[in-house]
C-alpha cells in the first residue's frame, strides 16, 4: 500500500484563535480526502496555498459548526465551477446537516432547496469500511460526544484511529490498540477542566504507556504552549505540518 499523509488544516477547538478549527488533510496517491470542513476551513486553505478543487471528497464526523461551517463556502466555490462536491457522512447525519444549514441561512445563500443541490451526496453505514483510492480506506465508528447527537471516529485503513470529538473511551482505544491493531492514535484533547464531551489530557494521561505512546494530540486550545512538555509520551500534531501515516 502507498504512503498515505496527513495534514491538518488546522488542529484548535472550537474557540480556539490561533489554531484554525480540527480540520485535516488525507492525502493518498492522487486522491486528497479533507476530514472536516469547519467556519475557518476556508481561510486555512488559501494560508496553505491550497484550493478546495483540490480536493476529491468532504467527511464529516458531526455537526458542528467547527466541523460543518466551512460547508456553504465550499459549495458555492464548486458551483462557481460547475462542480458539486462528493459529501460522505453517516447516514444518520444527512438530514440534521440539512437542518442546521437551514437554520444557520447557508442553505439560502446558496440557493439550494435540499442538500443535494449542494453536494454529491454519499450516506454511509457505520462499522462498514469504504474504499475510496487504491490506498485510502475507512469506516465510521460511532463515539459519544453530546448526548442525543451522532458523532463518528474513523478507522483509517485499519490500523490509524482518528477520533471525533468525544468523551473518554478506554475500553475502545484499548481494544484498537490491542486487539486490532492500531498502530497510531490521533486524538482530541481538552486541555483543562472536566471532561463532559471532551477527552480531556488527564484522561489521557492515565492510559497504559504503550497505548499513550501511540497518541498524537489534537483539538486542543490555545493553551497548548504551556502544556508543552507536559504531556507524557504524547505529542501534540501540528496544523499544517505533513505526517506519514
Amino acid at each position: 500500500m502507498n504512503v498515505v499523509n496527513l495534514q491538518m488544516l488546522g488542529t484548535g477547538d472550537a474557540f480556539s484563535k490561533s489554531y484554525y478549527n480540527n480540520n485535516g488533510l488525507l492525502l493518498g496517491q492522487g486522491y486528497t480526502l479533507l476530514i472536516d470542513c469547519g467556519t475557518t476551513a476556508p481561510a486555512a486553505m488559501r494560508q496553505m496555498g491550497k484550493s478546495f478543487h483540490e480536493i476529491d471528497a468532504v467527511l464529516i464526523t458531526h455537526i458542528h459548526d467547527d466541523h460543518v461551517g466551512g460547508l456553504a463556502s465550499l459549495a458555492g466555490s464548486m458551483k462557481d465551477h460547475g462542480r458539486k462536491m462528493r459529501l460522505l457522512l453517516s447516514e444518520t447525519l444527512v438530514d440534521p446537516l440539512w437542518q442546521h444549514l437551514l437554520q444557520k441561512g447557508l442553505a439560502a445563500k446558496a440557493r439550494a432547496e435540499r442538500l443535494a443541490d449542494m453536494f454529491e451526496i454519499k450516506p454511509l453505514q457505520a462499522d462498514r469500511y469504504c474504499e475510496l483510492s487504491e490506498d485510502i480506506t475507512f469506516k465510521l465508528i460511532r463515539t459519544p460526544h453530546i448526548q442525543g447527537r451522532d458523532s463518528y471516529s474513523l478507522l483509517l485503513n485499519e490500523d490509524v484511529f482518528y477520533s471525533a470529538d468525544m468523551t473518554f473511551q478506554p475500553e475502545l482505544l484499548l481494544k484498537l490498540v490491542r486487539k486490532e491493531g492500531v498502530r497510531k492514535i490521533l486524538h482530541d484533547c481538552q486541555l483543562t477542566g472536566p471532561g463532559h464531551v471532551h477527552t480531556t489530557l488527564k484522561e489521557l494521561m492515565s492510559l497504559p504507556e504503550d497505548v499513550r505512546r501511540l497518541i498524537l494530540l489534537m483539538h486542543y486550545s490555545d493553551r497548548k504552549p504551556d502544556f508543552e512538555g507536559r504531556t507524557g509520551e504524547m505529542d501534540f500534531l501540528e496544523q499544517h505540518k505533513i505526517y506519514s501515516l
